[in-house]
């Protein structure tokens, strides 16, 4: 299997068990009445699917952006120091006319 599958898949897993504590704490904490809504309900436990597998889709989206925009950083030298090219000379004024 590619390291990137595997990386993918990692990040994946990693996303929905952030979304299984996101979704265990609105559910404990009864967030926006969210306990009643699930237990009372005959299509509650849809519901609480729904969110934790929508929740899990973004976690494991930004989960895996955030893993792929870190891995430039880590084989880089820290080019922070580069001040760029100094600027020779004065600098000189230009009137420009606006219409």
């Amino acid at each position: 299997m590619p390291k990137l599958v595997k990386l993918y898949i990692q990040q994946v897993l990693i996303g929905f068990g952030i979304s299984a504590v996101f979704t265990t704490i609105l559910i404990y904490f009864n967030i926006g009445n969210l306990q009643r809504l699930v237990f009372g309900s005959s299509d509650g436990l849809l519901g609480l699917f729904l969110i934790f597998f929508f929740n899990g889709l973004v976690f494991a989206g930004v989960q895996f952006a955030i893993r792929i925009m870190r891995m430039g950083h880590e084989d880089e030298d820290d080019d922070d120091d580069d001040r760029g090219t100094p600027i020779r000379g004065d600098l000189i004024p230009i009137r420009i006319s606006a219409r």
